[in-house]
Order: C-alpha cells, then sequence, then structure tokens
C-alpha cells in the first residue's frame, strides 16, 4: 500500500514541493488546515505530516508551536524548500496581456521589483496553488498568478518567467511528523533535539534552565516563547539543540534543565538538514 504524507494547502502549494522533495516515493495528501494535517496523520490517513515551522524572511509560522505540543505527534526529519516564485498564465497568454497576478499576501512583496516593470497589478489571494487552479478552471486570459513552477504544471499553465523574487534567501523550514518516535541516529549532519518546557516560578529560572547548555558546549539553534491557554503568567518554551539526548553533553544539560522547569517533552530527535550549512 503506499504511503500518505499530509500536507496544508492546494495541490502545487510549497509545502506540497516540500513533500515530493523529501519523501517522492510517498502519495501527497492536500489538507485545508494546519489542524486537518494533523488529524489525518492521528487518524491513520496519513502516515506523517509536512508542516512549515519558521520561514527566513518571515519569521515563524503563526500558531504551529501551539500545535505540535498537543498533537500527540512527533519530529522525525525536517527539510528546506526555496521559496522561489514563478509568473504563471493560460498558454499562450504573452506577459504585456496580463492586467493582473494573483498570489498569496505574503509572495505579493516578494516580487514587486519585477511586477512595477511590467506594470502588472497584484491581487491578495488565499492560496497561490489555489489562485493558479482558479486560473486554469475559469480560463482566465488576462490574470497570472505567483506561485511555484509545480503549480504550473499541475494546472497545466504557462510559465511566463522563473525565480522573479526580489531576495534569492527565501527560505521555509518544515518538520516531518509521525505517530511514532524515532530517536535512532542517522543521517549524515548531526542530530537535532527539540524540546518545550514551562520555568518554575523561581528568580532567574529561565536564565539557569540555560546554563546547562552553555556550560556543556551545546548550541541551541533556537529558542522562542509562546503563551499557554492564553495567560500572561504562563509561558512556554520552544527549543532546538544539536545533538542526541543519549550524548553524554546533552544528557547533563536535560538533567540541568529539568531541575529548573516543568512539563519539558522531547518532540522528536532527527538529523540535520543538509541546507542548515547553505542556508543564508
Amino acid at each position: 500500500m503506499t504511503k500518505r504524507i499530509a500536507f496544508q494547502g492546494e495541490p502545487g502549494a510549497y509545502s506540497h514541493e516540500a513533500c515530493r522533495n523529501a519523501r517522492p516515493d510517498m502519495e501527497a495528501l492536500p489538507c485545508h488546515a494546519f489542524e486537518d494535517v494533523i488529524e489525518a496523520v492521528q487518524t491513520g490517513k496519513a502516515d506523517l505530516a509536512m508542516l512549515p515551522v519558521e520561514n527566513s524572511t518571515y519569521g515563524r509560522v503563526a500558531d504551529i508551536h501551539r500545535l505540535l505540543p498537543e498533537s500527540g505527534l512527533r519530529i522525525v526529519d525536517e527539510a528546506f524548500v526555496r521559496v522561489h516564485i514563478s509568473l504563471m498564465a493560460m498558454p499562450g497568454v504573452q506577459i504585456e496581456e496580463l492586467e493582473s497576478v494573483r498570489a498569496h499576501p505574503v509572495l505579493l512583496p516578494q516580487a514587486k521589483a519585477f511586477l512595477n516593470r511590467y506594470g502588472i497589478r497584484g491581487e491578495a489571494a488565499p492560496d497561490s496553488a489555489g489562485a493558479a487552479a482558479e486560473i486554469a478552471r475559469e480560463g482566465l486570459r488576462t490574470v497570472g498568478a505567483l506561485a511555484s513552477d509545480l503549480a504550473a504544471e499541475i494546472n497545466g499553465l504557462h510559465i511566463l518567467a522563473r525565480h522573479i523574487e526580489d531576495h534569492a534567501h527565501n527560505t521555509t523550514r518544515f518538520l516531518l511528523m509521525s505517530r511514532e518516535a524515532d530517536h535512532s541516529r542517522r543521517g549524515s549532519h548531526g542530530m537535532i533535539t527539540t524540546f518545550v518546557f514551562q520555568v518554575r516560578n523561581i528568580p532567574a529560572a529561565l536564565y539557569k534552565a540555560m546554563g546547562g547548555f552553555a556550560t556543556n558546549g551545546i548550541n541551541m539553534t533556537k529558542l522562542e516563547s509562546y503563551m499557554v491557554d492564553g495567560s500572561f503568567t504562563a509561558t512556554q518554551f520552544y527549543a532546538d539543540i544539536e545533538g542526541h539526548p543519549d550524548d553524554a553533553n546533552v544528557r547533563l544539560a536535560l538533567d540541568e534543565l529539568a531541575y529548573f522547569t516543568t512539563n519539558t517533552e522531547i518532540l522528536g530527535v532527527y538529523p540535520a538538514a543538509m541546507e542548515r550549512g547553505f542556508l543564508g
């Protein structure tokens, strides 16, 4: 039986591209919302979830850090996708014929210089891949879409220009999540451990909790905070570190962390992607 990997968005979305790149042997399952992606794996409708967590231009993806600990799923891998923007339209349409282009509001500013050069008006759409599908379905000839090459391929649109983004660094990081944890050592670029915790109500608790990672020489690549249940006094922290929980220095740091924190939970132990060394 073919395994499935669920993603949020329409076919051709950048999350779909991430699925194809990371798990080309799996069937991609489009879902309406992030909650639907998680539920698809929880119920066995899909084997893996592909969830975006952060973007090099726009920071973290809203709500994801809240959803991950509540999901009961575990991180088993990570993937990075360069957000290349292509301009597409119905076959036979020339760029001079376009009056407007549709795309998610996040994409439009990233192609501002290109659109200004051709005098094309940008129109916000709920989903870039969905905009491409709508143009193909309705046969619109004065409207284009900004989306991935995959969206053009799926919807039979013609690509008028590729890689029209103003900046060449825009990258989205995704996490692959499963019902079962995998703490085996794998990959050739080291391991990443992701965990969440809450600090105890004592002075300088966060400072003391983080001290163990510094004294044990552990590189913390991510530390973010967010409110728990809408409370200004209850804060949960989300962290990524380089290393495996079985490493001696990581074990010591986690032991020290536990002394100053509550509700510490490891969300995943997974191989670092090669792309980590080439971002920027």
